[in-house]
């Protein structure tokens, strides 16, 4: 019908339901302390960075996390979101959202 849409434009995703995208960070192959863990290691929860909040939970007083929020997730139930070679972006339920990183306000 002559109205397409430009094809430069990235796709985002918008959780949906009770559910946050995060950005996991980069798994850590050594400690603090310098040890070595091996690459397999069942690590039970993971830390990541909220990329976005469904509109559910930012409405919801229950949920204090917003947008580029630190946060540790339990990954057992986190989908992967496919379209990235290095895949770290996970739909997660709020609910495996265990801790939230804050600055103490100066």
């Amino acid at each position: 019908m002559g109205h397409t849409k430009p094809k430069a434009q990235l796709e985002t995703v918008e959780p949906i339901g009770t559910r946050v995208l995060i950005r996991k960070d980069e798994d850590k192959k050594t400690t603090k302390g310098g040890i070595q863990l091996p690459g397999n290691i069942e690590i039970p929860t993971i830390t990541g960075r909220i990329v976005a909040v469904s509109a559910q939970v930012e409405r919801d007083e229950d949920y204090p996390i917003r947008q580029y929020d630190k946060v540790l997730f339990n990954p057992k139930n986190a989908i992967p979101v496919d379209f990235e070679g290095d895949n770290r972006l996970f739909v997660v339920p709020v609910e495996d959202v265990v801790a939230v990183f804050r600055r103490p306000e100066v």
